[in-house]
């Protein structure tokens, strides 16, 4: 299980991210879909994402409606906001940094040369 700040830090990318694919999307779906792309690896529940998802909205990131399911019932959707996707594409430059800094100090662990130092 990953570290709760590890989690904290990569939820909003990862529903801002899913919601520039879906077009639109629910909680349960949202949860399924990250459980289903970590490979198990996380594993989200109610408690954590709707605040999560209220926040977003409350910053005008995501918008949600009401509409009726396949099923009958009525699901609250949310979808991506212009001001979410730029959002995104800010955290998307940020986490690549991060990975690319992360993967150079590892390769030097490694006794691998950093592609910065060649």
């Amino acid at each position: 299980m990953p570290s709760p700040a590890l989690i904290a830090a990569s939820t909003r990318p990862m529903i801002l991210s899913i919601l520039l694919h879906r077009r639109q999307s629910y909680g349960y779906e949202i949860i399924q879909l990250v459980k289903q792309h970590s490979g198990g690896f996380l594993e989200w529940s109610d408690g954590m994402l709707y605040p999560v998802l209220h926040r977003l909205e409350k910053e005008e990131l995501i918008r949600s409606h009401w509409d009726l399911a396949e099923n009958g019932r009525k699901r609250k959707y949310y979808r991506l906001e212009e001001k979410g996707r730029l959002e995104l594409e800010t955290a998307k430059e940020q986490w690549f940094r991060v990975h690319e800094t992360l993967t150079s100090i590892w390769n030097l662990e490694q006794g691998l040369v950093s592609p910065q130092t060649t």
